[in-house]
């Protein structure tokens, strides 16, 4: 049992993705992205390293 509640789920419908059955994570789910869920198809893949600066003055 969890000890959360999303503040768009009522009645058990997503008020957010057009009254869907609440699937927390799901396409369009305002928790997408934003946690990580024990079910992987539901996490985004992790964005790819950002290529550092170029310094001249590390080239010592």
């Amino acid at each position: 049992m969890s000890g959360w509640g999303c503040v768009h789920e009522a009645e058990g419908r997503c008020l957010r993705v057009a009254g869907r059955p609440c699937d927390p994570g799901m396409k369009g789910c305002v928790l997408a992205g934003r946690f990580r869920f024990s079910n992987e198809a539901k996490n985004r893949p992790p964005a790819p390293a950002k290529p550092k600066p170029h310094c001249p003055e590390d080239e010592t």
